[in-house]
């Protein structure tokens, strides 16, 4: 959970940012081919009258992500450098800064929850003038006391932010790596209220938040987190799944065997061609649904689990 210095500049409105978008939204529709359906200004640059960080957010829709990597070298040739997912699963993500401004662009594939989200949170502050002055007056203050901290002025927002999509309408599902305060925050409850309550001990292994081969994710059902799961990557392209939860309140609705499968789909992107857990009794149940076989857990670290663990996994990639 390292904190990032870049400095944080909120500047007012500019009425060339749609222009400039237009510009580089037509460059980068050429650079992805016919893969690219649609390319969509997002951001505080898209809304007229709101002060922003002069950065063009763009998001372009693809009908493959996979697809993205074999561009990467014409994004390039535009002056972007590629950061892979950047923290959230299934994006691509690529900057560039340029004298009047940045470009952020996030390519996501058709049906990805995050382009309805971030569509409706740009119109309802198109749409919704208080709202937007709102915005723009709390982005001044943090940009102010978060100066040299953009992780600092990305949390200060994250309340604000869930407010907006909670009053658009954002319903999807969504998977992140934890970032901001309140996903740590949420990680942290998951965490010592599922399991380490019930041995009567406080969590001892929160060193994995800043380890790199532990992975935090967060699971949102719109604005809300209902979800964590904590993976473990293993050498041999094993992985592990330490922790898998879903809030009590939105039990039995599926979720869970969403999360479960999208954490298995990318890991095959990651390269990983097996997942194992030690199942409570409880959860064997679950894990049998999702193709889940009794086979030897092998943990490289040496940890044994507790004498009711049921050791179990699944391969991810055909033999």
């Amino acid at each position: 959970m390292t904190t990032p210095t870049k400095p944080v500049e909120v500047v007012l409105y500019n009425p060339t940012w749609p222009q400039m978008f237009e510009e580089e939204a037509a460059l980068i529709q050429q650079s992805l081919g016919e893969n690219c359906l649609a390319v969509h200004h997002i951001g505080s640059t898209s809304v007229p009258g709101l002060a922003a960080k002069p950065i063009i957010d763009i998001v372009p829709v693809v009908r493959d992500i996979a697809q993205v990597d074999q561009t990467t070298e014409k994004m390039e040739t535009l002056g972007y450098a590629a950061k892979g997912e950047f923290g959230m699963l299934f994006r691509r993500f690529f900057q560039k800064n340029m004298p009047q401004a940045a470009y952020n662009v996030h390519v996501f594939e058709e049906g990805n929850s995050e382009i309805d989200r971030h569509l409706k949170f740009r119109d309802w502050m198109r749409n919704h003038s208080e709202d937007r002055d709102a915005y723009a007056a709390l982005k001044q203050t943090l940009a102010e006391k978060f100066s040299q901290n953009m992780l600092g002025y990305c949390s200060g927002k994250d309340a604000f932010v869930a407010a907006i999509d909670v009053k658009a309408g954002a319903k999807g599902l969504r998977i992140v790596e934890a970032l901001t305060d309140r996903e740590w925050a949420a990680a942290k409850s998951f965490r010592q209220r599922e399991f380490f309550d019930k041995a009567s001990i406080d969590d001892p292994y929160t060193w994995t938040f800043d380890h790199p081969d532990h992975v935090h994710l967060i699971l949102y059902k719109g604005a809300a987190i209902v979800g964590y799961a904590h993976i473990q990557l293993w050498p041999e392209s094993r992985a592990a799944i330490r922790i898998i939860v879903i809030d009590e309140s939105v039990r039995n609705q599926g979720l869970g065997e969403h999360f479960l499968t999208q954490c298995e789909r990318w890991l095959r992107t990651q390269g990983r061609i097996s997942l194992h857990t030690e199942s409570s009794p409880a959860a064997k149940r679950f894990y049998d649904k999702q193709g889940y076989t009794l086979i030897p857990f092998n943990d490289p670290d040496g940890y044994e689990g507790g004498p009711e663990d049921i050791p179990m996994g699944k391969r991810l990639v055909r033999q």
